[in-house]
């Protein structure tokens, strides 16, 4: 009877697992789904673990309903679960959603993509690039959803996987735009005025190669973006060969502070590029979309700056 009770328990458990995983392959994921099985789902190929950090020391949780980002705030389960069921449901109509920017056999190929998110066909694109110290990608949180909301408003929004560490991600996306450019046809993209987004050290990515170009990071010379739109990031450096730039930070953020962020704003602005700051009471470090906060509704204000410097 006691082993009767045991295996009893096992096909309970393994009808659980089966039951959950064939609904991650049904686009049916919840809170409760496990990352493992989105990692690992069959769908996604051998791009899977690039959505959740490589690095799992630095994120928590077992489920999307739980899951955890080292330095950010305000993660929204729900949103997590929505960007699972966009890729899941890409995939199944036979979209492509993931490109690797250099070749196969390259072993920088094994930790660095592109995500894309599709806007409407030939509409200007984005970068947005996620934070995480130059240790880690928190995509989920800090790229993935501002690349979602781009695409709905009808912009092509790609979100880059790089390779941690302040010269390789800066050499990933100069690539990373090259690629799009060489590939503008297929991705049916138009590549002027593009943008480049980015929180934390995300956006110190996009803000040095709004300045200096993807020829400074070994790629061929392609047109610098038309605004650089950055969140949560303590970069004071000011060339005067910045892209018209957008920020937005929290003042009660203990990584970057706001008042050197709104220094520099106000030095751009004095070398006559157009530039804004967003300020926003009580906020904390890694808000992202800042969905529920005082924040809400930045990004709609970013894309308007971003059209106004078209």
């Amino acid at each position: 009877m006691k082993n009767f009770s045991i295996i009893c328990l096992l096909l309970f458990f393994l009808f659980i697992n089966l039951k959950e995983a064939k609904a991650v392959i049904q686009n049916k994921v919840n809170e409760n789904t496990k990352i493992s099985n989105v990692i690992n789902n069959p769908l996604f190929g051998d791009y899977g673990r690039l959505i959740f950090p490589l690095n799992s020391s630095y994120y928590s949780g077992d489920t999307l309903g739980n899951l955890s980002l080292t330095w950010y705030s305000n993660i929204k389960p729900a949103r997590t679960v929505e960007i699972i069921n966009y890729m899941l449901s890409q995939v199944q109509q036979g979209n492509k959603i993931f490109y690797r920017i250099y070749p196969v056999n390259d072993a920088r190929s094994q930790k660095t993509g592109l995500f894309f998110f599709k806007g409407n066909k030939n509409s200007k694109f984005a970068i947005c690039n996620a934070g995480g110290g130059f240790v880690y990608v928190g995509a989920m949180h800090d790229s993935f959803p501002h690349a979602l909301e781009l695409s709905k408003k009808g912009y092509n929004a790609f979100a880059l996987i790089y390779r941690p560490g302040s010269d390789t991600a800066c050499e990933d996306l100069a690539r990373a735009i090259a690629f799009i450019h060489e590939n503008a046809s297929e991705f049916e993209v138009d590549t002027k005025n593009y943008s480049l987004w980015g929180g934390s050290a995300g956006a110190r990515m996009a803000a040095w190669l709004g300045t200096y170009g993807t020829e400074y990071f070994g790629e061929k010379v392609y047109p610098r973006p038309s605004a650089v739109i950055m969140q949560y990031t303590g970069l004071s450096e000011v060339t005067g060969s910045e892209p018209a730039t957008y920020n937005c930070v929290g003042t009660n953020d203990g990584i970057a502070s706001y008042q050197t962020m709104q220094n520099r704003i106000n030095k751009i602005k004095a070398n006559g590029t157009d530039a804004e700051i967003e300020i926003f009471d009580g906020l904390s470090h890694g808000f992202g979309l800042g969905e529920g906060t005082i924040a809400e509704g930045w990004l709609d204000r970013a894309v308007n700056f971003w059209e106004k410097n078209n």
